[in-house]
């Protein structure tokens, strides 16, 4: 019976195991090779092969086939950008490069080739032309997000507060809901201490996403600043009921109650500190921050 398949069936079956509910990268790998064994014209096939060792990190394997596609489709850019891709997980930065480059040469107006030639220039250290890339992408499609996104997101890791505001806003403007740009933005409101701000923007993202536990930790950690104790509790277990191993969430949580708990804790308010503390460091052993506090907990609980 398998006789009787052809190439695009097989192309079907490497699809179904690669994406859908019985997925099995083994199997999606032995569908894909056999539908080119049928029909070695199946573009597609080469590049969910090239996708699939991709994600299994076999860089050379996917490669290969990624190049093979770019043999059959040498007009489309989307078989540089690919390669490209591929080289950059091999930190082959220049070669890299030349593939986005010629998927410039193929299409002028890729906003895909732009971003990626400008993530290679910062992965190279080459800041000011990393910003050169974002803007040009941003001006080929001035209703394009991602490279708005990404400029503001290099601003913000280089600390150039003003001009990443601006950049987030601008996404936000083309995407009012862009759940990434109002959570970077609620965080450098807080760095400045806008705080009635960075609320704002921690309360839409909440809006898009009423199971974000860092923005609940951040939105109390916001509240515990500015002394609104009872709205900083409840927004930390929140953020834990969400996700019980947020040991932040924990820790600060630990800081309240014994914020709380006065000058002159009792031995059960002093206890309950250290089972917080002793939780953050299941989650994370190597916490200092909850080594050093559990540490003065326990001294203090033997006085």
């Amino acid at each position: 019976m398998n006789d009787k398949k052809t190439g695009r069936d097989w192309f079907l079956e490497g699809y179904h195991y690669d994406n859908g509910a019985l997925e099995s990268s083994e199997k999606a790998i032995e569908a894909y090779k056999q539908a080119i064994r049928l029909d070695e014209t199946l573009t597609d096939a080469y590049v969910n092969l090239g996708f699939v060792y991709l994600e299994r990190e076999e860089y050379e394997e996917a490669l290969q086939f990624f190049a093979k596609a770019a043999e059959l489709e040498k007009t489309n850019p989307e078989s540089y950008n690919n390669l490209g891709y591929v080289y950059e997980k091999m930190e082959r930065f220049g070669s890299a490069r030349q593939m986005y480059e010629q998927a410039l040469r193929l299409n002028p107006k890729d906003v895909e080739a732009y971003i990626n030639i400008a993530q290679i220039a910062d992965l190279q250290g080459d800041y000011e032309g990393s910003v050169r890339q974002f803007k040009k992408a941003i001006e080929v499609d001035r209703t394009a997000i991602s490279p708005r996104f990404c400029l503001a997101l290099l601003y913000d890791r280089h600390d150039m507060f003003d001009e990443a505001v601006e950049g987030y806003r601008s996404v936000l403007e083309l995407d009012p809901s862009h759940v990434k740009s109002l959570f970077n933005l609620g965080n450098l409101c807080a760095q400045i201490g806008s705080y009635s701000e960075a609320i704002r923007y921690f309360e839409q993202v909440i809006e898009q996403q009423h199971d974000n536990a860092e923005a609940y930790n951040n939105l109390g950690s916001i509240y515990d600043v500015i002394g609104r104790y009872s709205d900083a509790a409840q927004a930390y277990c929140r953020c834990i009921e969400i996700n019980d191993r947020q040991e932040e969430a924990h820790l600060n949580m630990a800081k309240l109650e014994l914020r709380l708990a006065g000058p002159d804790p009792n031995s059960l308010q002093k206890q309950e500190v250290i089972r917080r503390l002793k939780q953050v460091l299941e989650i994370n052993p190597r916490n200092v921050k909850a080594q050093q506090f559990l540490k003065k907990m326990e001294q203090s609980k033997k006085r």
